[in-house]
């Protein structure tokens, strides 16, 4: 019984695609792809194109000294959704003699990755040794899903204090407190805002002194108002502060008798996105489409966008390549964060040891985390170092007009909190499909909200058969 549990619940989980804008990285024809790399030495040249820096420090691989112990294998199957890790990987980890890395590449678009991984995750103890799962990644809109599972198992040393929290309780399995995965990033997400804009609505563009304009909603509400009347957009979408309420929950989406439930926070967020499409202070578009992306181009009116480190440095191509420094962060209206990358460890995997120093090496290890923010502007989970780049001031950001980012980012970070009583198997459902479907009645189709909320509830049910929904 135990067992059909945990497939129900991994099978119903095959949802849409949450990781935006490198999601298609590494897939083929078949939406697949194997990679393998062995223990090259060799070390590879960081392009400014990756990140928000314009530091071509040459990248070095780090020995951090792990001898595989005896019993160990000498392949190691690692499952992702695109090569970012991969790459980070090959670039800055040193791998024991002998080793052999299977990268396992399936893209995230239509819920493939998700169905790959289940399928080899299930068949984890019919095949041999060299052929098993030993590592994967997660994301936040399905971490739980797979923590809270017994196809992961515990980690067997204790990871350092100095990792922020909340990236730790995201892979803690809730059924008996272990923690099952490391997160090597945290996603601390702010306001991204266009410079020459606010200059012409706000009368600076100074972070400091925006973050003093925008630091509620009812002032956000306001400047929106104020940017529609010199013929600007205040939001690049609808969905564009959608995580912003829905991460600061205090409530989840099922209720403890399994019930659809819906938290004051999306509520909230609801009320707003309808109002700012009724005035026209934002586009009606999703989150990933082109007509957002143009706004961030020379002939852009939209003021705000939100999202992490992830998000600004390598999702907003347009942005670089258009409007490159005319750019600022601050904190907004409200803290939150916006995804991540967990690394878990499969059970069954013969490389316990090789897996956990991995994990170890990119969380902890000060010198590859510095080669991943000063070279590819990957904001680490280690909090003592991102305070430290926090208090540089020889460091800035060129899209950002020479801001240092981290600043503003560490300071969101120590103040995000994951509750796991709030979060569920199915969180990309209510983080995506949810408003997806609020989206096509903003648009017109369907004509009503309830018809909304009842395609919706058709949706739940499809991945969900055992939540209880609305009649």
């Amino acid at each position: 019984m135990k067992k059909k549990i945990l497939a129900a619940i991994l099978a119903s989980a095959m949802l849409l695609s949450v990781a935006g804008c490198t999601q298609n990285n590494g897939g083929s024809d078949d939406n697949q792809t194997d990679t393998t790399s062995g223990d090259a030495n060799a070390t590879t040249s960081a392009s400014a194109d990756d990140g928000g820096t314009t530091d071509n420090k040459t990248a070095h691989q780090v020995d951090t000294g792990y001898k595989l112990a005896d019993d160990e294998g000498k392949v190691l199957n690692i499952h992702c959704w695109n090569e970012d890790f991969k790459n980070y990987f090959e670039a800055y980890y040193k791998l024991p003699d002998g080793v052999t890395v299977n990268w396992i590449v399936n893209t995230n678009d239509g819920g493939v990755y998700q169905q790959k991984l289940d399928e080899a995750l299930f068949a984890q103890g019919d095949v041999g040794a060299d052929d098993k799962v030993d590592m994967f990644l997660a994301e936040a809109d399905y971490i739980k899903k797979y923590a809270c599972s017994d196809f992961t198992s515990t980690l067997t040393y204790t990871p350092s204090s100095d990792i922020y929290s909340y990236t730790l309780n995201a892979a803690t399995d809730v059924r008996n407190n272990q923690l099952k995965g490391l997160s090597f990033q945290a996603a601390p997400s702010v306001l991204i805002y266009r410079r020459s804009i606010a200059k012409d609505v706000l009368g600076t563009d100074d972070p400091n002194e925006v973050q003093k304009l925008l630091d509620n909603w009812d002032k956000f509400d306001a400047v929106a108002a104020d940017a529609k009347a010199k013929g600007y957009i205040m939001t690049g979408c609808v969905e564009e502060t959608l995580r912003c309420y829905t991460n600061n929950a205090t409530s989840s989406f099922l209720s403890d008798s399994n019930e659809f439930q819906v938290p004051a926070e999306f509520t909230a967020w609801l009320q707003q996105a309808k109002s700012y499409v009724d005035n026209g202070y934002t586009l009606t578009c999703k989150r990933w489409d082109d007509e957002k992306s143009v706004q961030m181009g020379t002939d852009g009116k939209v003021m705000c966008f939100f999202g992490p480190a992830w998000y600004y440095n390598f999702c907003m191509g347009t942005a670089k390549e258009q409007t490159n420094g005319d750019w600022g962060v601050c904190v907004g209206p409200q803290e939150h964060f916006w995804g991540g990358t967990w690394l878990l460890k499969a059970t069954g995997t013969d490389n316990v040891g090789l897996v956990e120093d991995i994990m170890k090496a990119f969380s902890e290890n000060t010198e590859i985390i510095a080669q991943l923010w000063e070279q590819k502007s990957e904001f680490s989970c280690n909090k003592p170092m991102m305070e430290k780049y926090a208090a540089d001031a020889s460091y800035g950001n060129d899209l950002l007009g020479g801001q240092n980012d981290a600043a503003i980012m560490a300071e969101c970070a120590k103040n995000i909190t994951w509750d796991p009583a709030l979060h569920t198997q199915y969180d990309q459902t209510f983080q995506e499909t949810l408003p997806g479907r609020m989206i096509e009645w903003f648009n017109g189709d369907p004509k009503t909200e309830e018809e909304a909320w009842t395609n919706f509830y058709k949706d739940l049910k499809a991945v969900a058969p055992d939540v209880v929904t609305p009649e």
